[in-house]
Parts: C-alpha cells; structure tokens; sequence
C-alpha cells in the first residue's frame, strides 16, 4: 500500500474503531469478542481497501462488513457450544460507585437480547451507531420501509421490556 493510502486507511481506523466496538457489543458480542470483530472488519477493510475507499457511502460499507463478520463467527461451532455467564463481563470490572451505569448497560443488554436479530441489527446501527434509514437499509440490504417498520416494533417491545421499565419508573 502507498503511504498516502496507508495514511487514510489509518486515520479510518483511528476514527471507527470506538464505534465499530461499540457497535458489536450492543449486536450481542461481549466486549473482548467485539474488539475481536472490530479488528477483524478492519483487516477486511485494509486487504480490500481500494473498494472500501471508493464506496459511495464508507460507513455503510464498514458496518456491513461487521455484520458479516459477526455472521460469520456466529456459523462456527464454536459459538454455538458457547455458554452464557449469568452476568456481563463489564460488571465484573466497574468500579464500585459504577453501579447505576452498570446497571443501566445490563438492562439495555438485556432489552436488546430480547428482540429479534434483524429488529436488533436495525436498532443498534440506527441509534447506536447513528446512521440514517437510507444508511442503515443500505448496511442490511433491505428497503428503507423495512427499516421503519422494523424500528417501530422493535422500539414498541423496548418500551415494554421488564429490563427497562425499572429505569423509566414505568409499570406494566
């Protein structure tokens, strides 16, 4: 790779990384696991780069490759023998004045876990990653509509959701 193009490759890195990680997490990857599949969508953007560079809208190209970078780990075996610890790997670590923060991450985790794979895939890359409709339909290979109609049952079983409601002072 030329400087000049190794030198955009790292300022992209530099600047996706937090979201990309972020990203995978909120998509069911514990964060070790969403550091993995960070690094792996960036090899993929580096080993394809001119392609990456010249799509018409990079984000997009990008999270859609995370994506298939988490479907991809998600077909193996290993992932499938996998077993769930009964709390997140962050409330081990968080200090102990942390508790509501913790907390708060633990219930969004859960509310997300409750929803379907592409209602949760469609949530996450719209308000979490913040891309528009256009953008996140363009990363899912779906229809703008499919978008919406998606958000507003996923955003419907959100505001329903047990996890939640003792944070919005709520009740079913």
């Amino acid at each position: 790779m030329e400087p000049e193009t190794e030198a955009a490759y790292a300022d992209s890195v530099q600047q996706s990384w937090p979201s990309l990680v972020r990203a995978a997490v909120f998509l069911g990857a514990r964060p070790h696991e969403a550091e993995d599949l960070a690094q792996t969508t960036l090899v993929r953007c580096y080993t394809g780069w001119t392609k990456v560079s010249s799509a018409e809208n990079r984000d997009a190209y990008v999270y859609r490759m995370l994506l298939n970078c988490l479907r991809d780990v998600r077909r193996t075996r290993w992932w499938k023998d996998r077993q769930y610890d009964a709390g997140l790997d962050a409330a081990h670590t968080a200090e102990p004045d942390a508790t509501d923060r913790v907390a708060l991450a633990d219930a969004v985790h859960r509310a997300l876990g409750g929803l379907t794979k592409p209602n949760r895939e469609v949530v996450v890359l719209r308000y979490f990653v913040q891309l528009t409709e256009r953008q996140t339909a363009e990363v899912l290979g779906i229809a703008a509509g499919t978008v919406k109609s998606r958000l507003s049952r996923a955003l419907a079983h959100l505001a329903a959701d047990d996890h939640l409601l003792d944070f919005t002072g709520g009740s079913r």
